[in-house]
């Protein structure tokens, strides 16, 4: 794509998180891949506010190429991106049972199957830590090991894909498994997948993916 076109992509995808409950206000943020650069949503702009044009390119360290302020949590979009070179897409969001769940401390374990999609049996939650610093970048990428999604301590989720259409899918997923992760607390004491069966899932899921 263009620089134009992920200009394009990342706002359209920002309203989509909107659209979707994911995210509002001037909550969360996302960043896109632009060759050697990095392109991201700019800091403190309410998204029905947001053009294209106030978009944020960053280079490779995070710094500023052009545009205004970038997000606040520019330092763990620069990182990811940085150690993880399948990664294309970004997205950070204050999600109702994903932020639920990063409010509890805990970790979403294989409540469900679908736990595979975000690349492992479980989906970490860092420790708690102050917003928009180095600390909770080097968190982040922790949590994120061979995974496509974790949640921060007391604060919200991040998602991971190839492009800004596959983080998408990722978080929306995350969003529900959380949701039934949280459900099933209330209605009792979860029944969790063991490494095995999960194992056999992963399985599948390499299949399918060689079938598509």
């Amino acid at each position: 794509m263009t620089e134009q076109q992920l200009r394009t992509s990342l706002l359209q995808i920002s309203r989509r998180m909107v659209e979707l409950g994911l995210n509002r206000g001037t909550a969360g943020n996302a960043s896109v891949r632009c060759g050697g650069d990095i392109l991201i949503t700019p800091s403190a702009l309410p998204v029905a506010e947001m053009t294209e044009r106030d978009m944020v390119l960053l280079d490779a360290d995070g710094k500023l190429l052009q545009g205004g302020k970038p997000s606040s949590e520019w330092r763990f979009h620069r990182d990811i991106l940085k150690a993880r070179p399948e990664i294309g897409g970004v997205l950070h969001m204050h999600s109702p049972f994903a932020t639920t769940i990063a409010c509890l401390g805990k970790d979403v374990p294989a409540v469900h199957y679908h736990i595979a999609i975000a690349g492992g049996d479980s989906i970490r939650c860092t420790p708690y830590t102050i917003f928009g610093e180095q600390n909770l970048s080097d968190l982040a990428l922790e949590a994120l090991c061979d995974r496509k999604a974790c949640l921060l301590g007391n604060h919200g989720m991040i998602a991971l894909g190839k492009d800004l259409a596959e983080a998408l899918s990722v978080a929306h997923e995350v969003e529900y498994l959380c949701e039934i992760y949280w459900r099933t607390l209330q209605a009792g004491e979860p029944r969790i997948l063991t490494a095995q069966q999960m194992h056999e899932v992963q399985e599948k899921f390499v299949g399918y993916k060689k079938r598509s």
